[in-house]
């Protein structure tokens, strides 16, 4: 029986790696957007964050997100993740 493989990302704030279904995906569309995409289908460029209030707060002080998407993340977006964790 075979073993299956468990998808490992790395969080853009702390560079460490977890499972998948435990960090959040922020996504930049095509379209210039910014999103939070819970299922991991929208397409675009997207950057994994720990699902933790002190990571979130730490990514908006240092604008890690904004690097990593190359663009700047609205205010709205960081309330949003806060409001998952």
């Amino acid at each position: 029986m075979k073993v299956k493989k468990i998808p490992l990302r790395k969080c853009v704030i702390t560079n460490e790696q977890h499972p998948k279904s435990e960090l959040l995906r922020v996504v930049r569309t095509p379209e210039g957007e910014i999103v939070i995409d819970s299922t991991g289908k929208v397409r675009g460029h997207g950057a994994y964050v720990c699902k933790d209030i002190k990571v979130i707060e730490l990514a908006q002080k240092k604008k890690t997100l904004d690097r990593a998407l190359e663009t700047a993340v609205p205010q709205e977006i960081y309330d949003e993740l806060k409001k998952l964790v």
